[in-house]
């Protein structure tokens, strides 16, 4: 309570500059004594998809634990006029949980935006009861594992993004006979890109691979999944997911989930990816042209698999093929997502990347008010 009091209003705190979504009402920042805090920081321009992805959590803390939850919207907003106060009251209204009315700029409002490094998208800093910070963001947590990740802090991340099904969250909901073949343990070929020959191409070769008779006679069950079949909707919310991931590793040391999530971000804008995993588990993931070809050759390596099984066959021959085809790897990652940090190494050739800038316009509805 009191950290949030410096943190938005210095010394003095007005009576009730809190509304309560649930009770239509307004209220003393008493009701924060004691509690673990999300404190949901984000401008007016927030969409009603990212207000969404924490209603889930707000019903789980209201149904079981709401004397130690409580989750507060702040409005980040540089300055008050009524234009952004009749956008504030709209958004206000579509938030069950708590909303700091206070029209004026926080006093914490350059610390938000320099220690914390907030920028534009929205974030969750959890706090404890004792005032400290159990994680600076844990909003990219919440948009990729839900209500798994509960109660959001450093120690469940890191639990979670070094597991080897990392990738189960961002699939599940896409299409049932992907759960169903990660439940029964089949390898599955997920794929797509921005080239629809490519596509079509490793379709022919996949469904080839996945019909030959040494695998079937090995029990080596293939499921091809084309993201690019699905609703555009979907491939968004997985290269989002992707993104939410990448922003939560990107700033920790560097293990195997975190090479194969950039490998994977970098592939976003090509002309062909695959992530191949086993059930739940990655097996590798590759850029359009390597995998392509490895597939293609698969008459070369297929003893491999009968020695010593697909998983390391498949790994295996990956490396050979990427050994002989050279690529640049980039990366595009929102300047909003978060802290960046000044160097990423290459998940490929391990060198620093270089840094390049660029601007995008998506010409969104109510822009030019920003």
């Amino acid at each position: 309570m009191e950290v949030f009091k410096m943190l938005i209003f210095g010394k003095e705190t007005p009576q009730s500059p809190i509304y309560d979504g649930s009770t239509k009402t307004l209220v003393n920042i008493e009701v924060l004594k004691k509690k673990n805090i999300y404190l949901f920081i984000s401008t007016l321009d927030i969409t009603v998809e990212e207000i969404n992805i924490l209603k889930p959590v707000h019903d789980t803390i209201k149904r079981t634990a709401e004397d130690h939850y409580k989750i507060v919207w702040v409005p980040i907003v540089d300055q008050w006029n009524d234009r952004q106060k009749k956008k504030f009251e709209i958004l206000k209204s579509k938030m069950p949980w708590l909303v700091l009315n206070h029209f004026e700029t926080i006093k914490g409002y350059k610390f938000v935006k320099e220690t914390w490094g907030f920028k534009k998208r929205p974030m969750v800093v959890v706090i404890d009861p004792q005032g400290k910070i159990q994680h600076e963001n844990a909003f990219h947590m919440i948009q990729v594992w839900g209500l798994t990740g509960f109660p959001f802090n450093q120690a469940t991340e890191t639990k979670l993004t070094e597991e080897a099904s990392w990738v189960e969250p961002l699939v599940v909901n896409i299409n049932p006979k992907i759960t169903a073949a990660m439940k029964e343990g089949k390898h599955i070929f997920f794929y797509g890109g921005k080239d629809k020959e490519w596509i079509q191409q490793f379709n022919k070769q996949a469904g080839a691979l996945a019909n030959d008779s040494t695998l079937k006679e090995s029990k080596i069950q293939i499921e091809l999944f084309c993201l690019e079949f699905e609703h555009p909707n979907v491939v968004n919310r997985f290269w989002t997911g992707i993104e939410s991931l990448f922003v939560t590793k990107m700033n920790k040391q560097t293990n195997v989930v975190t090479k194969e999530v950039q490998k994977l971000l970098s592939y976003k804008t090509e002309t062909g990816w695959t992530l191949i995993t086993k059930g739940s588990t990655v097996v590798l993931s590759g850029h359009g042209n390597t995998v392509l070809k490895m597939v293609s050759e698969f008459d070369k390596w297929k003893e491999t698999v009968v020695k010593s099984g697909f998983d390391v066959a498949v790994r295996e021959q990956h490396e050979k093929v990427v050994k002989t085809e050279h690529r640049c790897s980039h990366l595009e990652i929102p300047n909003v997502a978060g802290k960046i940090p000044e160097t990423i190494e290459c998940p490929e050739c391990h060198r620093s990347m270089e840094v390049f800038i660029s601007y995008k316009c998506c010409h969104k509805e109510n822009d030019s008010e920003n």
